[in-house]
C-alpha cells in the first residue's frame, strides 16, 4: 500500500478530532471535519493548491457553524463562557464556599471556584455562607466587598476574634 495525499488528509482529520475531546471548543472538530471533506476532494483527483483552496471554503463555513449554532446547544442554559473576568459578574452577590482540601474561602463562578479577598479590609477568610459583592478580579483573585447586611453583623460582634454571622446558605 502506497502513501498518498488522501492518507494526509484524514491522518489530519483524525489528530483535529482526537484533540478536540482536549479542548471541548467545537473548533477543532469543525477543523477535522473540513480536512476529511478535503480528503474527498483528493479522491476525486483535485491539485493540491484546490485542495488548500477546498479547506479554507470548507473551513470558513463549518468553524462559525460549529460556533454560533451547534455549541451554544450543548452548553448549559445560562452559562456564558469566556465572560468571566470580563466584568459582567460586577454587582452580583454571591455566597462564600470553603475548599474541601485547603478550607479556602472562595467563590463559585461560571462553575469555576476563585479565592476572594475582601477590597475593604484585605481579608482573604470569610466564613461559609457569608454572602458578598463582587467587584472585580486581580489576577484570579476574586475582590469583593461583604453586603450591609453582613457588615452590619460583623461590626457588631464584641470580640474581633468572632466571625460575623453567615446569612442564608442560598446557592447563586
Amino acid at each position: 500500500m502506497e502513501w498518498n495525499p488522501v492518507y494526509t488528509w484524514l491522518v489530519i482529520a483524525l489528530l483535529l478530532g482526537l484533540s478536540e475531546l482536549l479542548s471541548g471548543s467545537l473548533l477543532l472538530l469543525a477543523l477535522a471535519a473540513s480536512a476529511a471533506l478535503t480528503a474527498i476532494l483528493t479522491v476525486l483527483g483535485v491539485s493540491l493548491p484546490w485542495q488548500l483552496l477546498g479547506m479554507g471554503v470548507f473551513s470558513g463555513v463549518l468553524v462559525p457553524l460549529a460556533i454560533r449554532v451547534i455549541r451554544p446547544r450543548f452548553s448549559p442554559h445560562g452559562v456564558n463562557y469566556g465572560t468571566t473576568g470580563s466584568g459582567v459578574e460586577r454587582g452580583r452577590r454571591y455566597v462564600v464556599k470553603h475548599r474541601d482540601f485547603d478550607a479556602a474561602s472562595v467563590l463559585l463562578i461560571n462553575g469555576d471556584l476563585y479565592r476572594l479577598r475582601v477590597s475593604q479590609s484585605r481579608q482573604t477568610e470569610l466564613p461559609e455562607g457569608t454572602e458578598v459583592i463582587f467587584e472585580r478580579f486581580e489576577g484570579t483573585t476574586a475582590i469583593v466587598h461583604l453586603t450591609l447586611s453582613t457588615s452590619a453583623d460583623a461590626t457588631s460582634h464584641a470580640s474581633p476574634d468572632t466571625p460575623p454571622t453567615p446569612l442564608s446558605n442560598k446557592e447563586h
